[in-house]
């Protein structure tokens, strides 16, 4: 891929981006109201999306392997644990990411 290419494509993905980002604002801007069912899909979505993105992380979980899928459910936990406890995303997202790769790399090695 050469210079131009590179740049042609961050250009557009940056382009489509904002274009992304202002929709909303034109659509719902001013004094109009925004609709009932945009209202509902903000409230439903951000829930969905993370039980949807726990099950795609453990779907490969062994239970049936020598240590039984535990760093994956202890840094599931502990996310959980965290984002009860101090309700930060950040947080709770690196310290499970921190916990799991210890675990996998520390506690649980495969020999």
């Amino acid at each position: 891929m050469t210079r131009t290419q590179a740049l042609l494509i961050i250009l557009v993905a940056a382009v489509c981006t904002l274009i992304t980002r202002l929709i909303p604002f034109v659509l719902f801007g001013g004094k109009r109201q925004v609709p009932e069912k945009v209202h509902y899909l903000g409230r439903i979505l951000p829930p969905s999306i993370m039980a949807a993105l726990v099950v795609y992380c453990l779907k490969g979980a062994d239970v049936f392997s020598a240590d039984h899928g535990l760093p994956e459910f202890l840094a599931v936990l502990l996310t959980a644990l965290l984002h009860i406890w101090r309700r930060n995303v950040l947080l709770s997202i690196a310290a499970g990411t921190l916990c799991y790769m210890f675990l996998v790399q520390i506690v649980f090695v495969s020999r």
